[in-house]
């Protein structure tokens, strides 16, 4: 399973915004401390903001932040939200062509390891993601004085 640039920065925003909750943080400076394009960030800031994880402030002093507790935002929910398409094989697609899909049986395979791969995030939240002993370290990895 691979997921998509677009799940990647999702979470990387939340994590950094997790880091530091209740401090409000820019694209730039998330850009920054990822080594990341700013523009990639808008439009997932923009659909984070919109799905409710995260709330923006406008103005000279404004940023974002998380507008959900780490505890409510579930890692396997923000993948299905974020991913546009679970389609793994083609014979998942709507546009399915492969002439052995009646009889294969690979589609009832990767269906079960999909299904499986989203139970385990299902288990996890993002305040599993920066937990404990790891905080201090992500801090500073992410420079975040």
């Amino acid at each position: 399973m691979h997921i998509t640039r677009y799940t990647d920065y999702s979470l990387r925003v939340l994590i950094y915004l997790a880091a530091e909750p209740e401090r409000l943080a820019t694209i730039q400076e998330i850009a920054d401390s990822y080594d990341i394009s700013k523009n990639h960030l808008m439009k997932v800031v923009h659909q984070l903001n919109k799905k409710g994880y995260i709330e923006t402030i406008r103005g000279k002093k404004g940023g974002m932040r998380l507008h959900m507790a780490p505890e409510d935002i579930n890692i396997g929910i923000l993948v299905r939200e974020t991913e546009q398409d679970l389609n793994i094989v083609e014979c998942f697609s709507s546009k399915n062509a492969c002439k052995i899909t009646p009889v294969c049986g690979l589609k009832s395979m990767f269906n079960e390891a999909l299904k499986a791969f989203l139970e385990v995030l299902d288990k996890y939240t993002l305040a599993d993601v920066i937990r404990g002993h790891h905080r201090p370290q992500l801090l500073r990895l992410l420079q975040i004085a």
